[in-house]
């Protein structure tokens, strides 16, 4: 994000304090930066030496207000207790007392004291501001907007402070949705502050209204066009929307603005990756790597493209080099026992298989390899213990239905699945994978009726993954029904 976006992200009650200090400045004469450091000075020399001081109110609220900035809220605390002790009849303190104690998380406590300030001033818009805070931390947004609608009708003339105090405890506390129509209303009010369309991008693409981002990040980019952050955000939209070149463009702007951006080259190279142009994504990779020596992830991207394209042995050096940094990370000991079942290692791929599940058992895929690791070995009972698990955390793993299709009827114990397949059947409903098996089980069991209606419910399902089932599907044992209904789906 940019600077503007970082700020506001950061506690939302801090801003009411930046803005308080410039009018306290204009008000009272004095360099604000020169009052703070004397009061902290006198304020942490008090509590080192355990004595009692008295503090004026101005010099309470400059000691305060550095605490919350500097994310002290010990400290901010301690000495909003102390200031409400000896000024306990101070508005500006006892708000600063309420702020504290939202940035504490103690939103009911802060709620109790703002409705006491309320009664002594209802006028003023801060005490609404606070309290909508409040309102946010607790989840009653549309008690947030009401005591934010209300702060806007009490102080026209800093109507913009208070639009941008409100969109800032919107955007903190992840109500971008809420956050949009004050962010418009400030973009109309102040439209020489560019990072204001930045926010309305951010806050739209937050809520997955990718249109709409896209419009306001291109937006400030006509303004900024040498933002990174912004191009890289536009990137990550164009990579959700699976337009990769116009995210590829993207990226590339970000890091001929900034070459240090790692996050644009790693990206980069995972969309080359997933567009299976492992060639072009190596070099990338290793780009990131060169910034990021560290990054066991990158480290097994990039043993994979190694070993998509053949090169084994760069691949395992990759894979292995990633296990020192993370042995505790599950892809590279999965990405050496692929490395191992493809080269006829059936014992080591079983090894690496193995810790790769102990380490992930929430992988389909680390189970439906495993499986076939076992099935090479002749364990078919493991083998089917591992499709098994494989389908119960994806039913729509058709690559298990189709292998788990081949060993049953290989074993020629299609009539005996049936009874298990058709209560499967029950619990995954209708999934394209299962129907396939079904009706092929059907078809060499002779019950051409059920094969037929299974057969059709796959089709309609997923037609083009009756190629994966094939092979189940021997011509000769179809009947003139069945090749009329592939025949018509062009199947055959």
């Amino acid at each position: 994000m940019s600077n503007h976006g970082n700020i506001l992200i950061k506690n939302s009650i801090n801003f009411v304090v930046i803005f308080l200090k410039a009018m306290e400045d204009d008000k009272y004469g004095f360099s604000y930066e020169e009052e703070v450091k004397h009061a902290v000075q006198k304020f942490e020399k008090m509590k080192r030496n355990n004595e009692n001081y008295f503090f004026d109110v101005i010099e309470f609220e400059t000691i305060i207000d550095y605490y919350i900035e500097s994310n002290n809220s010990i400290k901010a605390f301690e000495a909003a207790t102390l200031a409400s002790e000896q000024h306990p009849h101070s508005v500006s303190i006892q708000l600063r007392k309420a702020r504290v104690l939202l940035d504490k998380g103690r939103a009911v406590e802060a709620l109790r004291l703002l409705k006491k300030l309320e009664n002594i001033e209802p006028g003023n818009h801060e005490i609404y501001i606070a309290k909508g805070t409040a309102f946010g931390m607790l989840g009653d947004i549309q008690g947030a907007k009401k005591m934010f609608d209300y702060s806007l009708t009490l102080d026209t003339e800093d109507f913009e402070n208070i639009l941008f105090a409100i969109t800032s405890v919107l955007q903190n506390l992840n109500y971008y949705e809420h956050l949009i129509p004050y962010m418009e209303k400030l973009i109309e009010m102040e439209p020489e502050f560019k990072a204001h369309l930045y926010d309305m991008a951010y806050a739209y693409e937050k809520i997955e209204d990718y249109e709409n981002s896209i419009r306001y990040y291109l937006k400030y980019l006509d303004e900024e066009p040498f933002s990174d952050s912004a191009w890289y955000n536009l990137g990550i939209i164009y990579n959700k929307l699976e337009s990769y070149d116009k995210a590829m463009e993207a990226y590339d702007y970000a890091l001929a603005i900034n070459s240090q951006n790692t996050f644009a080259i790693f990206n980069k190279g995972n969309i080359l990756s997933n567009l299976e142009r492992y060639s072009d994504a190596i070099p990338i990779y290793h780009e990131y790597l060169e910034n990021e020596p560290e990054s066991f992830e990158a480290m097994t991207y990039l043993a994979e493209c190694y070993e998509k394209v053949g090169e084994v042995v760069m691949a395992r050096k990759y894979y292995q080099e990633a296990i020192e940094l993370a042995p505790e990370f599950a892809d590279p000991w999965f990405g050496l026992g692929v490395i191992a079942l493809n080269t006829g290692n059936t014992d080591d791929s079983l090894i690496f298989f193995r810790k790769a599940v102990r380490l992930d058992d929430e992988n389909p895929e680390i189970w439906y390899l495993l499986g076939k690791a076992h099935y090479s070995k002749g364990e078919k009972k493991a083998a089917l213990r591992c499709f098994r698990e494989a389908l119960k955390l994806d039913s729509y793993y058709d690559e298990v239905w189709a292998d788990l299709g081949s060993i049953i009827l290989k074993d020629g114990l299609a009539a005996k699945a049936l009874p298990y397949l058709e209560h499967a059947y029950k619990v995954t409903g209708d999934v394209p994978g299962i129907n396939y098996l079904l009706a092929s089980f059907y078809l060499h069991s002779g019950i051409f009726d059920k094969a037929y209606r299974h057969l059709s419910l796959a089709i309609n399902l997923d037609k083009e993954l009756f190629s994966e089932f094939e092979d189940i599907f021997p011509t000769e044992r179809l009947t003139r029904k069945i090749k009329k209904l592939l025949e018509s789906n062009n199947l055959i």
